[in-house]
């Protein structure tokens, strides 16, 4: 009998340990947790995770891009943000508002400074001037003046598209509605961050209080949901302050450098902050960290950290963009903050995919400014490890506004008769059993508990659906989680199907929608007409939408490529789960590009569930769903091309050369294949040159490179 082998949880391993198929199941996992997480904290205003843990995510999504160069790359600048919320007009950014890369430690920031210095060529270790300034902890915010008029305010939003926020912006008296001074662009847009002070945040929370309203949990939640009101008389009464640090479309620039720029804002009327100081070394940075770290709870608003910046703005333009930040910025976080309370209890949450996830009952206390009550135990393991029990006075941290962390327990205060806490392994939900997900291997990472009920229960039934009417899936405007919640409660909507007959049904009830309180017949037409609008559908977000397993948008894109129909996906996954893994339907999956084993066998157990086909086939009976069209980009001579660099380059460095050839919408690759369309070739080039003469691949030198990319 062959012997069984354990698959492994990708997300369980570490990245130095993964294999290929587990590098892209587990990059399409990280990539579906940070949208989420971008959503909450976007438009929501309501973080779920710390910032540590958060970035956590993304450093691991950059480790697994870097270890396997040769997975598509650039997942991370689509995930910057999150797209405008219900209720304002969307505005496109002319230049897109991206994010920072983050710094943890001294060792990260002489990294950053070496890479700059190395990038540009510079062999003076203070050759190169940088601005160092404190990082504000609020509400990115980009207000376009024309001719010195403030003529639009929007928010960062998923960075290309935000919401249009002019009417709110023109009622917080710090930002100017017309420019002053000299040198005015006749466009110019002014970018920073919308924030409130602590002791005007303590009187708002008071002032709610007082009357029964909504309190807040930190200035920076406050200072968001203060701005994104759609009564801009609300915004009005509300404490907001604004700090100009950057720009977004400008006519003509001022200065030849970030700190000369933001002194001419000052000067044009726009608020700066004063506490910006310009350095020449690591030392001088790191000296900069610290006095502001000192001063942190005297600034008179929130920081998260320090920002450094490249001062010469030509410098910044050869430094360029990578991935979703810039290559001549980055801001050094400072470390998590701690404080000590009671565990009371231990709940268990059940998530979409089934996965029983515990979470902490705290006595709430207040962690840097935030009152915490919630604290994340992740799985377990983890509580075993920590020996966590509830009664224990407990190390809570956190990393900015948002739901912490237990560090650790003093043991010391355990009260006498204090139990461990015993997992469950019956889901609470649904009664059904929640079986352990475990890799016993010397690579395991940890362990989970997931739900067996599929789609009888009633917690995974919910966010099933939640994901199925999500940005990225059906997005049906009007029907996000709120209703979902209320629908599913009622019992409307149970199911995928059960969405597109709501109106039907509607037409039969004795209830109908309209007279429902908070709904009207005009929103109860808008839905409806949203719902038909979905009804035909692309073939990559439909298979996104289905909520299987380890098929995020990515892999659901590249099934879509690989079989255009949906008709010929089911036929290939359902011959796979007829013959079995071993057959040649199993391996015909597995041998597509950007699919592993553990996708395979996520598509084979949702196909081989009848529940789902069932589903599945009521769904199909009220949707179209139209085949993949392949779309090739012609925005420049190399846009889809694979380029090499190889040997030693003398016109530019190779980090430049990389970085022209992906702004240009080039594929840089690390070796020659028979995808590959160009190698460049520079001086002493060895192997890769004598490969690619081999596989008639294209030879250019530097000059004819140069060329080219003009052309």
């Amino acid at each position: 009998m062959a012997k069984k082998v354990t698959k492994r949880d990708p997300s369980r391993v570490p990245v130095d340990k993964l294999t290929i198929g587990e590098a892209t199941v587990e990059r399409e996992r990280l990539a579906a947790e940070i949208a989420h997480h971008d959503k909450v904290y976007y438009q929501s205003d309501s973080p779920e995770i710390s910032d540590a843990d958060y970035d956590a995510l993304r450093r691991r999504v950059a480790e697994i891009e870097k270890r396997f160069p040769n997975l598509e790359l650039g997942l991370l600048d689509l995930l910057v943000g999150a797209g405008p919320a219900e209720g304002f007009k969307k505005v496109q950014h002319s230049v897109p508002m991206l994010s920072l890369d983050n710094a943890f430690s001294d060792e990260d920031v002489q990294d950053f400074v070496t890479r700059v210095l190395r990038f540009l060529r510079i062999n003076d270790p203070q050759g190169l001037e940088l601005s160092a300034e404190p990082k504000i902890d609020g509400l990115s915010i980009s207000m376009r003046y024309e001719k010195g008029h403030l003529a639009l305010a929007a928010t960062r939003g998923d960075g290309a598209e935000g919401e249009n926020v002019t009417e709110n912006i023109r009622t917080i008296a710090e930002i100017p509605e017309r420019l002053s001074g000299r040198n005015i662009p006749s466009v110019f847009e002014a970018r920073g961050e919308i924030y409130m002070r602590p002791d005007d945040f303590q009187a708002l929370n008071q002032k709610q209080a007082a009357i029964g309203a909504k309190t807040f949990a930190n200035p920076r939640n406050a200072a968001a949901g203060s701005l994104r009101q759609l009564d801009a008389a609300i915004t009005a009464a509300r404490p907001l302050r604004f700090f100009a640090y950057t720009w977004g479309e400008v006519t003509s620039l001022p200065a030849d450098t970030q700190q000369g720029v933001v002194e001419a804002m000052r000067g044009w009327g726009l608020p700066v902050n004063p506490d910006v100081e310009l350095c020449r070394t690591t030392e001088e940075l790191l000296d900069y960290y610290h006095r502001i770290g000192e001063r942190r709870a005297s600034l008179g608003y929130d920081i998260d950290g320090v920002v450094y910046k490249v001062n010469r703005l030509d410098y910044q333009e050869r430094l360029g963009f990578v991935s979703r930040s810039p290559r001549w910025a980055i801001a050094h976080k400072f470390p998590a903050e701690q404080a000590v309370t009671l565990l009371r209890d231990i709940e268990i949450q059940v998530g979409r995919t089934g996965s029983l996830t515990p979470v902490a009952k705290l006595e709430p206390v207040t962690v840097g400014g935030v009152v915490v009550s919630n604290a994340t135990l992740h799985n377990e393991d983890e509580i075993a490890r920590k020996d966590i029990h509830i009664g224990d006075t407990v190390v809570v941290q956190r990393a900015g506004d948002v739901i912490p962390q237990i560090v650790s327990v003093i043991k010391e205060k355990r009260p006498s008769g204090a139990e461990p806490f015993i997992f469950p392994k019956i889901c609470p939900a649904c009664g059904s059993h929640a079986v352990r997900e475990a890799d016993e291997s010397p690579d395991s990472g940890g362990v989970v508990r997931r739900c067996t009920g599929g789609l009888i229960c009633p917690a995974q039934a919910k966010e099933r659906l939640k994901h199925f009417v999500s940005r990225l899936a059906f997005d049906i405007e009007g029907l996000g989680e709120e209703k979902i919640e209320l629908f599913f409660e009622d019992g409307l909507i149970r199911r995928p199907a059960d969405i597109f007959t709501l109106e039907a049904n509607d037409k039969k009830s004795l209830t109908q929608l309209k007279n429902r309180k908070g709904m009207g017949a005009k929103s109860v037409e808008k839905l409806f007409r949203a719902i038909d609008a979905r009804r035909t559908i692309g073939l990559e977000r439909f298979i996104f939408a289905l909520g299987i397993r380890h098929v995020g948008e990515t892999t659901a894109k590249d099934l879509a490529k690989a079989y255009q129909t949906f008709e010929a996906l089911r036929a290939a996954v359902e011959a796979a789960v007829q013959g079995g893994k071993e057959s040649e339907a199993y391996a015909d999956i597995d041998a597509i590009e950007g699919i592993g084993e553990t996708v395979v066998d996520a598509l084979v157990d949702f196909f081989s569930e009848p529940h789902n086909v069932e589903a599945l086939d009521d769904l199909l009976s009220h949707v179209t769903v139209t085949p993949y069209v392949r779309v090739q980009a012609t925005d420049s001579p190399i846009t889809g091309k694979t380029v090499v660099f190889t040997g030693t380059l003398e016109r530019f460095s190779r980090n430049e050369a990389k970085a022209t050839a992906e702004r240009l919408g080039a594929k840089v690759a690390g070796s020659v294949s028979g995808k590959t369309d160009y190698l460049v070739a520079g001086a002493d080039a060895g192997s890769k040159l004598a490969k690619a003469r081999e596989a008639g691949v294209t030879v250019l030198t530097e000059d004819e490179w140069l060329d080219l990319i003009k052309g």
